[in-house]
């Protein structure tokens, strides 16, 4: 396998590409607009190794919860938008 020089990104305070190590990422199974449900999941998670936490945002509603799911953890999150730009907008709005 030959292993390409890629240019690093900053996902938080990780870094991904540029010759930094594997990331360990997951993405929560719980509704994104539990806020309670999800928190306590990427809780779980960050205790069993996780660096990089990926949410669902299906709706508005999803998107508009995402600060204060960020606010209550300290672990980088990743919003996994699909299909409508102004979701990805709120999402960047909230932090």
């Amino acid at each position: 396998m030959v292993k390409r020089n890629t240019r690093p990104v900053m996902v938080g305070n990780i870094q991904i590409g540029g010759g930094s190590p594997v990331i360990v990422q997951s993405m929560t199974n719980t509704d994104t607009r539990d806020v309670k449900s999800t928190v306590e999941q990427i809780t779980d998670l960050t205790q069993a190794g996780c660096e990089v936490v990926r949410l669902a945002v299906p709706d508005r509603e999803a998107a508009e919860v995402l600060s204060d799911i960020k606010a209550k953890v300290s672990i980088p999150l990743i919003a996994d938008i699909h299909f409508d730009y102004r979701l990805a907008l709120l999402a960047l709005s909230g932090g």
